[in-house]
């Protein structure tokens, strides 16, 4: 069976096809198909002017139109498309939405903060953890970091923060913010006594493993790794960032603040390592779409 899924982030929007093995003695399988990513930078004009410039909406209805097509074509049995920082900030949203909507056939659902952590969470990566071990979930986005801390394979809490890497380039992110997130991670990790372990999900990290301890390795990435590939990037120039390092004229700017965010939660939480396990919201999507299918067929 076949699931879709749509993320407008505030850095680029993504459509995810992705196939579903499901055998009833064993867990399921999820295998990504094709991933469409398209760096549109909704929240260059979210967050600092507060709504969609004309231009942006243009290409937003354009991609939009595309990926119905593409959903259209691939006839996933299910698809849902999600909106996150940006769009929530955008006075023009529901406009947009509507506008959309009309023009594409697509549905568009603008979530919360909590409804993004929500959807992350869908991914189950609990399921995957050492019971023993305490995790602290770090999804960084362009316009928000949603964190989720996990105990004796259990979610303890999970909370968004209004911090995220286009957030910080648009000059949006005031001492306040930072001090909250802080707060909330000492609070949340005071008196636990066994070390804490990253997982880190969006486009940033995944990148990051790759500079530092190759793409398809599954060793965590250390506070160290971290810290030597960050004076590298935040060293060199827009343009060496390109040709030296590899990264795309979207990914060379927002990896400096990505690994300021890293730096500030690994530092409040005393977290030395970070696994990377390559899953981000629309593979939440996808997972509560498949679970929702699931649930509708024993009902029948």
């Amino acid at each position: 069976m076949k699931f879709a899924a749509v993320d407008l982030g505030s850095n680029a929007v993504r459509l995810l096809i992705c196939h579903v093995h499901h055998q009833l003695s064993e867990k399921p399988i999820f295998k990504k198909g094709s991933l469409v990513r398209v760096p549109l930078r909704l929240g260059e004009d979210a967050f600092r002017l507060g709504y969609l410039q004309s231009e942006t909406v243009e290409r937003l209805v354009k991609t939009m139109r595309a990926f119905k097509l593409l959903i259209d074509v691939e006839t996933p049995l299910a698809y849902r498309a999600c909106a996150t920082s940006a769009m929530r900030e955008a006075k023009n949203a529901p406009d947009v939405v509507k506008r959309i909507a009309k023009e594409t056939g697509l549905r568009i659902d603008v979530i919360s903060g909590d409804e993004e952590a929500q959807l992350i969470y869908e991914n189950h990566i609990e399921e995957h953890l050492d019971p023993t071990m305490v995790y602290l979930y770090i999804d960084v986005g362009g316009g928000s970091t949603e964190l989720t801390l996990y105990r004796s394979g259990e979610r303890v809490a999970s909370r968004s923060f209004d911090i995220g890497t286009v957030r910080i380039l648009a000059g949006q992110v005031g001492a306040d913010r930072w001090e909250l997130m802080n707060h909330w991670i000492v609070s949340l990790t005071e008196g636990i006594q066994e070390p804490i372990y990253g997982i880190g999900s969006g486009g940033n990290i995944n990148k990051l493993r790759g500079m530092t301890i190759g793409k398809k390795s599954n060793k965590p990435i250390t506070y160290e790794h971290l810290k030597r590939v960050y004076e590298k990037v935040r060293q060199a120039t827009f343009e060496e960032r390109m040709e030296f390092l590899g990264l795309n004229p979207d990914r060379a700017d927002v990896i400096v603040p990505a690994c300021e965010i890293y730096f500030a939660i690994m530092d409040a939480a005393h977290i030395d390592k970070i696994y990377v396990p390559e899953v981000g919201l629309a593979d939440g999507i996808v997972h509560l779409l498949y679970a929702e299918h699931l649930r509708k067929a024993l009902m029948m």
